[in-house]
């Protein structure tokens, strides 16, 4: 019988019985804390993206260890950002493109602190390229459609909502309404359509 575990910004994922998944998820949970400490909004973004991500993946009628297999690389997809400046990550405006250059780093530093880490090699391939667009116009592999894991995919639909839907320094949060209707927008281009279309089942959005 599987119990949970509660992250104190209070995100649940499962946890499995053997002791190596339990290490594992410890291991997790010690990360997403450090997300936290660096940037309260980088923590607390990756704990809503992870739970859309969920929503998603049982939409699209994942089995049940793949999905929580997203999903702890959701709550990680961010992870990266412990290695981004402060001057760059806690700047109050827009970036420049240098800064910027900064930000799209991220990927790359999260999957080189996750990869070694004995049961994370999947997670860290997700989080490696969860800002990949289906049509190549990504970053850090430039990968385009199927190339792209589904995970990362359904990654990025969770984290370009939540951005979308949040307040920031340089702009207002857009309304529910308004981030869908840019989702659907980009579906096909920027979005795998399939994943859009199980976002929006869960979101009642038709």
């Amino acid at each position: 019988m599987s119990s949970v575990i509660t992250i104190d910004n209070g995100f649940r994922i499962a946890e499995l019985e053997d002791r190596a998944s339990q290490q594992t998820l410890a291991m997790a949970c010690s990360l997403i804390s450090l997300i936290d400490l660096r940037d309260s909004y980088t923590g607390g973004h990756s704990s809503r993206v992870a739970g859309y991500t969920r929503q998603i993946a049982v939409h699209l009628g994942l089995p049940a260890e793949e999905v929580e297999q997203v999903v702890l690389s959701a709550s990680l997809h961010d992870i990266g950002k412990i290695g981004v400046p402060d001057h760059v990550l806690l700047k109050q405006g827009k970036l420049d493109d240098e800064e910027f250059e900064w930000i799209r780093k991220h990927p790359e530093f999260g999957w080189a602190a996750v990869r070694n880490v004995d049961g994370f090699q999947h997670a860290s391939l997700l989080v490696l390229h969860h800002h990949e667009r289906w049509n190549g116009g990504g970053y850090p592999g430039n990968l385009r459609g199927s190339d792209i894991p589904l995970g990362s995919r359904i990654i990025s639909v969770a984290d370009t909502y939540d951005a979308l839907t949040t307040n920031r320094p340089y702009r207002s949060a857009r309304t529910h309404e308004e981030a869908m209707q840019e989702i659907v927008r980009c579906s096909g281009t920027q979005f795998n359509s399939e994943v859009v279309h199980a976002f929006c089942n869960s979101r009642g959005w038709s």
